[in-house]
């Protein structure tokens, strides 16, 4: 350790921690080296005696709030949660309440000392389904590793317009829209993307889809899905507006034009537990507009 920086050394030494909150503490005198505070870039000279004093990120001040929580799983250190479509994720401009963030302070206070009540990752505000949620900054740090080293097992369902003959893989680079900045799209110089798609069950002018993410960029499988032509149905931002469809009954028709949020549920999350070492995963069905989506598909538009 002798003649590295601070916080090279102290990212060794305290793994748990990611470097950049090390730094952080380090930055703002929650970190003491012989009694002192020093700068990230100063050297080990070697026998120093170091003190931490972990600290709440409370860079925003998130009340907890008294929201149902359907808790699939939980222990010492993580919690699953089944994420109905419509709520918020985390606060942001627009919603700085009543979002799972809020639920999560309720359901547990120590969750405050975690960065976002401990969520790992997260999914848009109308897409259903699993998140995982770390209860401990030890927790936290293994399971952001996971996820950043692609270890994550995401698997979501999702209905798409359009007949699909087979799966494949979309590798396509995602960045910002050029003229929309709330939008993202296939762009040469954007950040890497990969889906994985295969065919769950087949209707004539739909296709049921399991799609699986190796990277987790913003609207992925919403943006590929509409870049090869076969947008979810009810996608509001890139599914276009909707389409009557010829021959379609009434109450297929009724059933497509009232379905306002994408067909997206986060189904199916594995990882490898952060204090057992052992590989975990967890499923949900989809939610009930989903099923009743894909039973009246199954009805009234089968393969023929």
């Amino acid at each position: 350790m002798v003649g590295l920086r601070l916080d090279q050394a102290l990212a060794e030494l305290c793994s748990e921690y990611s470097r950049s909150r090390l730094k952080n503490w380090l930055n703002s005198g929650h970190i003491l080296i012989d009694g002192e505070s020093k700068r990230p870039r100063d050297k080990v000279i070697g026998g120093e005696v170091i003190a931490i004093n972990p600290v709440a990120d409370t860079s925003l001040d998130i009340k907890a709030e008294p929201i149902k929580l359907d808790i699939i799983y939980e222990d010492a250190s993580v919690l699953v949660v089944n994420k109905p479509a419509g709520l918020v994720v985390h606060p942001a401009a627009g919603n700085w309440d009543g979002t799972l963030q809020n639920a999560l302070l309720h359901h547990d206070a120590d969750l405050e000392g975690l960065p976002r009540a401990g969520l790992v990752h997260r999914i848009d505000k109308e897409t259903s389904g699993l998140l995982m949620v770390a209860k401990n900054l030890t927790a936290h740090k293994t399971l952001v590793d996971q996820l950043q080293a692609r270890e994550f097992e995401r698997e979501y369902l999702t209905v798409v317009r359009g007949y699909m003959t087979a799966g494949g893989t979309i590798d396509e680079p995602l960045a910002r829209h050029p003229t929309d900045r709330k939008k993202y799209a296939v762009k040469m110089g954007g950040k890497e993307a990969m889906t994985h798609y295969r065919v769950a069950k087949r209707f004539a002018k739909h296709t049921l889809l399991k799609v699986k993410l190796e990277t987790g960029r913003t609207h992925q499988i919403r943006v590929h899905m509409s870049h090869i032509n076969h947008p979810i149905v009810g996608d509001q931002v890139y599914g276009g507006r909707y389409k009557p469809i010829a021959g379609a009954s009434e109450m297929l028709s009724e059933t497509l034009r009232g379905f306002k949020r994408q067909a997206l549920h986060a189904a199916r999350l594995g990882v490898v537990h952060p204090e057992t070492g052992e590989n975990i995963s967890w499923e949900c069905d989809m939610p009930a507009d989903m099923r009743h989506l894909v039973e009246v598909l199954t009805q009234e538009m089968p393969v023929k």
